[in-house]
C-alpha cells in the first residue's frame, strides 16, 4: 500500500502517523510513502486567496492515486477542497486533535498584549477578519510557506507574532512554542480545522479500502466535520471568502456555531443552533440558512468580486512582466554582432625589434 504524501514536515507527520496505525492493524502489508511537491508549496509569494485555493495541495496527490502511483492521500481535511473530483472519496475521518488557533510570539504573551501597529502574521482571510474585528489597531499582513518556515520568519523578527493551527504544533512537538491558544469565542476555527482527512480513489479491482481504513475511522470527528462544511459548501466555502464553522458534541447532541465577515472585519454575521448529532448535515444547513438571513450571500459575493479584481490585477502585472521581458529578449537577439576590433600594428622604433620588448 502506497501513501502520497506532501512533503513538507508536516505532511510527512500525518502520513507516517497513518503508516505506522495500517501497519500495525495489517503486519504483512508493507506500507510506503511517497512524497511529492504540490502547486500550493511552489506558490509563496501569493496567499492562497489569490492562487487558486485548497485545490492547490491535493491535485498532484490525486494524480498519482488517479494513475496507479499510489492508494491512498492523508490530508489536513480543512486543506480539503468542499467538493471532491469525481472518482475520489473519503476514506476516513480520523479524530480530531486540538482544533484551536494558536498565538506564537517571542516576546508576547496574547494578542492584547501586543503594542499599537504591531505586525501579525495569518495566512488565513478567517484569521485576518477576526484579528481586524477585534484588534483593529494591529496590522495583518499575509505569512506563507510550511510550518518551519512561518516560524522561521516569526524568529527572525519579520513579525510581532503569527497565529497558527494547534494541533499542527501539537503534532510536531512543538507545542512549547504556544504562548496562548485562542478559544472559539475569540476565534471560531476553520471548518474541519485540526481533523485527518483519507481520501481515496474509487476503485474496480475489488479491494475495498473503505472497509480496510474502517479501524481508523472516528465517528463524531466525521460528523462534526459534516455539519462545519455543510455550511462551508453551502456558500462556496473556499480561502478567498472569511467562514468559520466549528461544532462540538455533548451525549447524542451537537452545537453547532458559524461566522461570515468581510476580509477587514468591518462587517461580521454569525449563527448558531443544536441539535442531534446524527443530523449533521441537517444542522449544518439550517445554520447557513440563519447565516443567508442575516446577508451572508451579499457579504460573501463581495469578498469574491474583490479577490477576482485582485487576481485581474495580479495577472495583468504577470502579462506585462512576461511580455516586457519578450521584447526585452528580441532586442537583445536581433542586435547585431559586435566583431572585436582589429589590432593595430605596432609601430617600429629605430633599434627597437617589433616584439621583442627590448
Amino acid at each position: 500500500m502506497v501513501i502520497a504524501s506532501r512533503e513538507s514536515r508536516l505532511a510527512m507527520w500525518q502520513a507516517e502517523h497513518v503508516r505506522e496505525r495500517l501497519a500495525l492493524l495489517y503486519p504483512q502489508c508493507d506500507v510506503k510513502i511517497v512524497g511529492m511537491t504540490t502547486r500550493g508549496d511552489q506558490i509563496l509569494d501569493r496567499t492562497l486567496s489569490k492562487v487558486g485555493g485548497k485545490g492547490l495541495f491535493v491535485k498532484e496527490l490525486e494524480v498519482a492515486m488517479a494513475e496507479g502511483r499510489a492508494d491512498l492521500a492523508v490530508h489536513c481535511l480543512k486543506d480539503m477542497p468542499m467538493e471532491l473530483p469525481e472518482g475520489f472519496v473519503m476514506g476516513a475521518v480520523l479524530e480530531r486533535e486540538d482544533a484551536r488557533d494558536a498565538f506564537v510570539s517571542n516576546d508576547y504573551a496574547t494578542l492584547a498584549d501586543l503594542p499599537d501597529g504591531a505586525i501579525v502574521g495569518t495566512s488565513s482571510l478567517r484569521r485576518q477578519s477576526l484579528i481586524a474585528a477585534s484588534f483593529p489597531r494591529l496590522i495583518v499582513k499575509p505569512l506563507r510557506g510550511n510550518l518551519d518556515t512561518r516560524l522561521g520568519k516569526l524568529d527572525r523578527g519579520e513579525y510581532a507574532a503569527i497565529i497558527l493551527a494547534a494541533a499542527g504544533l501539537k503534532r510536531l512537538g512543538l507545542a512549547a512554542r504556544i504562548r496562548s491558544v485562542l478559544d472559539p469565542e475569540t476565534s471560531l476555527p476553520a471548518p474541519g480545522q485540526g481533523t485527518l482527512a483519507i481520501e481515496i480513489p474509487e476503485r474496480s479491482d475489488g479491494v475495498d479500502l473503505v472497509a480496510l481504513l474502517a479501524p481508523l475511522h472516528h465517528e463524531d470527528s466525521a460528523l462534526v466535520s459534516i455539519a462545519e462544511r455543510t455550511v462551508s459548501r453551502v456558500f462556496g466555502g473556499s480561502c478567498q471568502v472569511p467562514l468559520a464553522s466549528y461544532a462540538t458534541i455533548d451525549g447524542d447532541q451537537m452545537h453547532l456555531r458559524a461566522m461570515v465577515a468581510t476580509p477587514d472585519g468591518a462587517r461580521m454575521i454569525s449563527a448558531e443552533a443544536r441539535g442531534p448529532a446524527v443530523d449533521a448535515a441537517v444542522l449544518g444547513a439550517q445554520v447557513a440558512q440563519m447565516l443567508g438571513e442575516q446577508g451572508a450571500v451579499e457579504i460573501l459575493a463581495a469578498c469574491l468580486s474583490e479577490a477576482a479584481q485582485a487576481d485581474d490585477a495580479a495577472r495583468s502585472a504577470e502579462l506585462k512582466a512576461d511580455a516586457q521581458a519578450d521584447v526585452e529578449a528580441g532586442v537583445a537577439q536581433n542586435q547585431p554582432e559586435v566583431q572585436p576590433a582589429e589590432q593595430p600594428q605596432a609601430a617600429s622604433l629605430p633599434g627597437v625589434q617589433p616584439g621583442t620588448g627590448t
